[in-house]
Parts: structure tokens; sequence; C-alpha cells
């Protein structure tokens, strides 16, 4: 293939990705978005094989086998493995980047030193280092959102943790300056290594200290690290839809993280060094414990089925026992009987960017009735029944009322502004940031322990009952 038409090809799947974006900002034309990112992505794979310069297919053929042989099981996880999925591709990104820098590197270091110009070096050392933060970085996500006993779950915090964080990652940007100076020294034989190993501990000390309550935002960062690492591979490569890719990516990464931070009421830089969700006590010491009152599915229907204004609030808890059809047909249930129901979405509830947005997807409730955190806040003390389930630190009075409080200052769903609450909980343990929920102590909240999917079906076989619907 010409190079003219690599071009175009490339130009077509930079436009087709673009577009991908776009779609996907509207849940309506979100499949369309999908199969235009996925489109662009065999084209460019296309056009790039079909050049001069590719001789060993063999080995491409193998790359493709190796991974559809890993992307086709992880396409299959369920979607309260989402997250740790989408950490895990992050990862193999990070570790593609590496690679190919580090081995451009040695390529060009033994059979053309003369490559390696000032502009190539910065593009090489960026990319490493990007690269292996991205990797490491992104499997301690993924072990921390899948629970490993190996992985401390809350965020971990030492002495001067910032300090030697912040002078562990000036010393390899200082070892890499120097190799852009010096990209054929002696000295570089160890100094490359060293760049490599550094970004890689950087990569897990940067995620350690960052609790739970942080991780949807952390997966956006990672996403946009990924992004920018495949910029400098691009421009290592001299590959036009490598650079566009990664730029797309990047800055749509670098966006949504941001977004989210404002969500939180938090910076981009407090987020990553401010150990936000680290565990502290839910009460000052010698404080008497709230008292939980527990209630019936039964009683709950019946309140519920007199109520006119509903508004539920999913939460990871609804992700782990995988009761969004069962949250449908209660939604139904409730429609039926003249009640207005509408889901209040935090924009951080779950593990990843619009985890909830994507389970009730899944279960085809009407996007119309998903309700941003600020709209819902409005119209909440003119809510009837607040149903939250397997929602604990978004919806926490804590983050307005104690100043103490890891997660004080987050803007949340107010749903104890409500005339009665109830909450559906697995147990009385606190939440993924490691704090009571003042909420669940309020006079006006009963809690529904058990399985969300449980729980939330014998709500609906409570109602179906009282129709007569068998």
């Amino acid at each position: 293939m010409s190079p003219g038409y690599v071009e175009l090809f490339y130009l077509t799947a930079t436009a087709l990705f673009i577009f991908s974006l776009h779609w996907m900002n509207d849940p309506k034309t979100a499949r369309r978005g999908v199969a235009a990112g996925a489109a662009a992505m065999v084209l460019g794979v296309a056009a790039t094989w079909a050049q001069p310069f590719v001789v060993n297919h063999g080995w491409l053929v193998l790359a493709v086998v190796a991974g559809i042989a890993v992307g086709y099981p992880l396409s299959r996880v369920a979607l309260t493995a989402a997250p740790q999925r989408t950490a895990l591709s992050h990862a193999f990104g990070g570790l593609a980047a590496a690679l190919v820098g580090i081995g451009k590197y040695y390529l060009w270091l033994s059979e053309g030193p003369e490559e390696l110009t000032t502009f190539r070096m910065v593009a090489i050392i960026a990319e490493v280092i990007l690269g292996c933060v991205t990797l490491t970085g992104s499997l301690f996500a993924a072990g921390k959102l899948q629970e490993l006993k190996w992985v401390p779950q809350r965020a971990v915090t030492y002495p001067l943790q910032n300090v030697f964080n912040i002078a562990l990652l000036l010393v390899a940007i200082g070892i890499g300056a120097w190799l852009v100076l010096n990209p054929t020294a002696p000295a570089a034989a160890f100094l490359f290594p060293a760049v490599i190993v550094i970004a890689l501990m950087f990569g897990v000390l940067l995620i350690i200290p960052i609790g739970g309550a942080d991780m949807p935002t952390v997966i956006a960062i990672l996403n946009s690290y990924a992004g920018l690492a495949a910029v400098a591979m691009g421009f290592v490569l001299e590959n036009n839809l490598l650079i566009t890719a990664g730029a797309l990516d990047g800055s749509s990464g670098l966006i949504l993280s941001i977004i989210m931070c404002r969500a939180m009421n938090r910076s981009y830089l407090n987020v990553l060094f401010g150990a936000f969700g680290s565990v502290k006590q839910s009460a000052p010491e010698g404080a008497a414990p709230g008292v939980y009152k527990a209630d019936t599915p039964e009683s709950a229907a019946q309140i519920m089925e007199q109520a006119n204004n509903v508004v539920i609030v999913p939460g990871y808890g609804m992700a782990v026992a995988q009761a969004q059809h069962r949250v449908r047909e209660l939604y139904d249930h409730l429609k039926r009987r003249g009640v207005t129901v509408r889901f209040a979405i935090h924009p951080v509830a779950g593990r990843m960017p619009g985890h909830m947005n994507v389970l009730l997807a899944e279960a085809d409730v009407p996007y119309t009735d998903l309700v941003e955190m600020e709209d819902v806040n409005r119209d909440m003390p003119q809510c009837d029944v607040a149903l939250v389930i397997g929602a604990n630190d978004v919806v926490n009075p804590a983050a307005a009322l104690d100043e103490s409080s890891p997660i004080y200052g987050m803007p949340i769903i107010e749903a104890q502004k409500a005339r009665t609450v109830f909450a559906i909980k697995r147990s009385k343990n606190p939440g993924f940031a490691g704090i009571d929920n003042a909420l669940y102590f309020d006079e006006k909240t009963w809690m529904l322990f058990g399985d969300a999917k449980h729980v939330v079906g014998e709500l609906v076989k409570e109602l179906s009952e009282k129709a007569g619907i068998h």
C-alpha cells in the first residue's frame, strides 16, 4: 500500500475515533460509538500491516492470536468486574508503550546511534516513564478493586510519603534528561534501566495512598496516562494515527478525571496525594454507637406503593448482587401504580466512571429517568421515599457535616432529606471509604439487610401479590 493511501486510512480512522467519542455521549448512539471505535482500530491495524516495511507477518499473526486469547475472556467478565478489566486494559497499553520505547532505544543504540536525536530521546523517555507508571499503577489498582488479599484495600500512608514520591519522580526525570543529552554515553547502559525501575516503583507508590472512594477517578487518570504514553509512542514510531488516537484517549481521560474531581469537590493533585478514603474513626472515642432500625420488605412495599415520588439511589452493592434486572421490575411495578420513579446517579457511585449507568442500561431502564445529583437534590425534600440500594459513601451526610471525615467536602445525594429512607445493605460493615454512614442511624431511615437482588426481589414479590400478578 502506498504512503498516500496509508495516511488516508489513518485520517479516516482518526475521524471514526472522534465520532466514536461523540456518539458515546448519548445512550441512544452509544452502540454506534463503540462500533465506530472498533472499526477505526481495525482500519488502523490493517493499514499499518499493509505497509512495505512489514515483512515478519508470522509475528503479527501470533500477536493477534495472543490478543484474542486474552481479550475475549476479558470481554466476558461480569459488569461488577468491569473496573478491574478496565484497569488491566490500561496496564496492557502501558506495557506496550514501555516495551516499544525500550526496544527502539536499544535497537538504535546498537545499529544506528545517530537515530537517537534529542526529540526522539525525549519521546522515548516520556513513553517509558508513562508506560511503566501506567503498568504497575493499573495492576495495583486492579488488585485493589478485586480485593486481593496481598493488596491493601484502604489508603496506605506513611511520614513524608508525598515528599518521597515526588523526589523519586524527579530522580527519574533527572536521569531521563541526562539520557536525552547523552544517549550513547557508557553510563547509559545502567541509567536507562534505572529509569524503568524507578517508574515501575512510582506506579505502585502512586496508588497505595489512594483509598477506595477515589478509585473511579484513579481509573480515569490511568486512562489519560495510557493515552499520553501512546502519543509518545507515536512520535517514536513516527505514526500519525498513534499520535492522534493517543491524544484523544489521553485528553478524554483527563477531562473525565477533572469532571469527577469536581463531583467530589476535590483537586486533581488532592486525589493523587491526599489519601482520600483512608480509614478513620467514624465517631469520637467514647461516643455512643448509632442504632439501626430494621424493617421488612413487606412493610417497605406497603409504603412505597402509597408514595407519589420515589427516588432510587443505586450503588456498588447493586452491582455486586447483579440486582439491576430486579430493580427494573420494581421500577415497572411502581410505575404501573402511577408512582413517579427516578434514579439518582452519583458521578462516582460504583468502582468506575459510569458504572451505575451501564448496569441500568443493561436492564433497559429508560435513560430519561436517570437524574444527575444536582438535579435530584433540588427535589429531594418533596421525595416520599428514597430507596438506597447498596450505596454508602455517596449518601453519607458526614461529607457535609463532619469536618474530621475523610469524605468531608464531597457532594452527596441528599437522601436524608426524603420523607422516608429505605436502605438495602448486605451487612453492618462500613462502606469502601472505611467509615460508618450517619444516614443509616437517622430516625427516618429503615434498614433492609440482605443481598440486594434478594431484597429487591422480595419487594417485587410483595407488590406483585398486592396487584394480583402471579
